[in-house]
């Protein structure tokens, strides 16, 4: 991260429009255009999330298709999912019923808190997946090596957006 805050900085005073404002017209709009992109990639590569989308498409191993992703989920993240919409289904059972409000919520809240611990590890897989890539790409490691840490981002990647669906399920349910 410091490299790259580095390097944006530099490019930063590079392509920045301040610098140009006596350039002729299409200088300016070249500089207006270098920066945007500038800031745009600086923003995708800041985040974490982003960033690991970003190499995933730039290394051509993102899912092709909606079914392509939700194969990739493994069967103890199903059966989580299986067990939670079971749970929100008894949820609006329950408020169909007229339970109070309070009850639905606690009852929200305690489903949340697995697939919450879920994303938690999953955020740290990532982690430590990225720093991996981070070595393996400037430590000149092999092909293979390269691939298998992509493919563990790639699946550890489906995963959070998985659980992020979850969580959004849970929390409109924690709006009605």
């Amino acid at each position: 991260m410091a490299d790259l805050e580095q390097r944006y900085r530099a490019l930063s005073r590079q392509f920045h429009p301040d610098y140009f404002y006596n350039a002729p017209a299409a200088e300016r709009r070249a500089s207006l255009e270098q920066s945007s992109y500038l800031n745009d990639a600086y923003r995708a590569l800041k985040n974490p999330v982003t960033r690991i989308e970003y190499l995933l498409q730039l290394e051509g191993v993102t899912p092709k298709s909606a079914a392509d992703a939700a194969k990739q989920v493994p069967p103890s993240l199903l059966e989580e999912v299986f067990a939670l919409n079971e749970e929100l289904d008894e949820v609006r059972d329950m408020r169909a019923a007229g339970a109070p409000a309070d009850q639905l919520r606690a009852r929200l809240e305690r489903a949340r808190m697995p697939i919450d611990a879920k994303r938690a590890a999953h955020e740290e897989d990532l982690q430590e997946l990225s720093t991996r890539w981070d070595a393996a790409a400037g430590g000149g490691a092999s092909d293979e090596e390269r691939r298998a840490i992509l493919q563990s981002l790639r699946e550890r990647f489906l995963e959070r957006n998985y659980i992020t669906n979850l969580l959004a399920g849970i929390e409109r349910e924690l709006s009605l």
